[in-house]
């Protein structure tokens, strides 16, 4: 009697577990989905706070937390006026997007794709006094695109963004047009041979490529 109601109660938890994850599955589906179709910075940060409830009431996922960093850096790289952004309103954008990516960290070490993160963000902080922030943010971000090289150098996040850095970076500090082209073309490549783990799991930047591979031709 008593090896029945132990299977009862095993089959019951199994059953149980399995509907938590399914429903986690569905509702993260959805969401990620929405970070590529999530076009103003409220909607973004709505999308944000959505993930970090969700990774909250999880608690041993990083992805909800992953992509609530990287909702709210993108709600923050939305403020862009004319190549620069307002710190005063980015940098609180990057504080919570730091946080948000240091509990997935701390969830999945040695991550490529919390690497790449950690890149964005210091992006966005040196933005906001590009001038005055660029040795500190500049080497920041330099060092986690570095690592994230070295943790999975097929990841084609890495080179769209060292392509980013050298579009936008003045030929006098080291940009070059043709050099991003190149840097461009090469994450094209990898993006044609990459495996994303999951369905959840990170899967943005190829349209971001092909705009620019465009504008480039």
């Amino acid at each position: 009697m008593k090896k029945i109601f132990f299977l009862s109660l095993l089959l019951f938890a199994f059953g149980f577990g399995n509907a938590q994850s399914e429903r986690y599955l569905k509702t993260m589906e959805a969401k990620v989905a929405a970070i590529d179709t999530t076009y103003n910075p409220a909607g973004l940060v709505e999308l944000a706070n959505t993930f970090e409830r969700i990774g909250d009431a999880e608690k041993t996922q990083w992805l909800p937390y992953y992509y609530a960093a990287l909702a709210h850096v993108n709600s923050g790289l939305m403020q862009m006026n004319g190549g620069s952004v307002d710190a005063a309103k980015t940098d609180p954008i990057a504080d919570k997007a730091e946080a948000a990516l240091n509990k997935a960290a701390a969830l999945t070490p040695d991550n490529a794709e919390v690497q790449i993160l950690r890149k964005m963000i210091a992006n966005l902080r040196m933005m906001g006094d590009p001038m005055n922030r660029f040795m500190t943010y500049g080497q920041q971000g330099a060092q986690a695109l570095a690592k994230a090289k070295t943790l999975n150098p097929d990841n084609p996040r890495i080179y769209m963004l060292e392509a980013q850095d050298k579009f936008y970076t003045p030929e006098q500090f080291g940009g070059s047009k043709a050099e991003a082209k190149t840097l461009f073309e090469t994450a094209m490549q990898k993006f044609a041979s990459f495996k994303p783990e999951s369905s959840l799991h990170p899967q943005w930047g190829k349209r971001t490529v092909q705009y620019f591979i465009a504008q480039a031709k």
